[in-house]
């Protein structure tokens, strides 16, 4: 796709309806935006990049090499009680996705919608396709660098889930799946950006920021995390920048930990590059 453009043709190339405004938005000053987006992520993603900040320098400190140590993704909740353990997941996906809410309540409040950051069903199949497009380029070459940098002793061994073998487990790794493509997509792409360009901010500038907060979150992976989710960060953000279009992103992001979750579940003990949890 032809990113490298000027502002002007690339703002003249996106939908009308899927243009980020330049301007504040409606009836909402500056410092009220900068205040809503540190407060959006503080109790989110923000507040979890702090998190994998510790755990990564606890994994440092830890006296044992990063790829002896184990980073679960999703565990269960409350082991041997099924029932109590498929409540708490539920429970846990429903709780992520609250920031979402809170992000569409201040884009209403701002006067706009989901539709003004790029989140709506007007192009479903060519969003669609692009979205499968993007999971089968990012998908094989995310594996390549995780495989890299464990091989090289820069990230932690990354067990995708250690849920039970019950009827609920691959429908709890869809909707996990599904919890990281909205929540992550929707704030750190669609609001950040939308908003940040509205503060004034150059796209580069917008971009950078974008690109490490996501890259920090998933440091408690090692290195290897932390690289791999920066590039896709960069990806993800200029093409949203480009092209306005959010769906598609929110696809590929779903189908990548989909297969990541349920091809372990599958390869797990089959194949030699594959962890099984100690």
């Amino acid at each position: 796709m032809g990113i490298q453009k000027g502002r002007a043709a690339d703002r003249a190339d996106r939908p009308e309806a899927s243009k980020p405004s330049s301007e504040p938005a409606p009836h909402l000053s500056r410092s009220t935006l900068v205040q809503e987006v540190w407060l959006v992520f503080a109790l989110s993603l923000g507040r979890d990049a702090v998190e994998a900040v510790i755990v990564f320098l606890g994994a440092l400190t830890s006296g044992h090499r990063l790829p002896q140590q184990q980073a679960v993704l999703i565990g269960s909740q409350a082991p041997g009680r099924p029932w109590i353990d498929l409540s708490l997941q539920l429970v846990s996906v429903v709780a992520a996705l609250m920031p979402v809410a809170l992000v569409f309540h201040f884009l209403k409040r701002s006067g706009e919608s989901p539709h003004d950051i790029g989140l709506d069903g007007s192009h479903p199949a060519p969003d669609a396709a692009a979205g499968v497009g993007l999971a089968l380029l990012l998908g094989g070459l995310g594996l390549a660098l995780y495989l890299g940098a464990r091989a090289a002793g820069a990230n932690l061994t990354i067990v995708p889930e250690t849920l039970p073998s019950v009827w609920w487990k691959i429908p709890v790794l869809v909707l996990s799946a599904l919890q990281n493509g909205v929540l992550e997509e929707i704030l750190v792409v669609g609001y950040l950006l939308h908003r940040l360009r509205q503060m004034g901010w150059t796209d580069s500038r917008a971009l950078t920021v974008s690109a490490f907060l996501r890259a920090s979150y998933h440091l408690y992976q090692g290195l290897g995390g932390f690289a791999g989710n920066a590039a896709m960060g960069v990806i993800f953000g200029r093409l949203y920048q480009r092209y306005g279009r959010l769906l598609p992103l929110v696809i590929a992001h779903t189908l990548i930990d989909a297969t990541t979750f349920i091809g372990y579940v599958l390869l797990a003990g089959h194949v030699s590059w594959l962890p099984v949890p100690h």
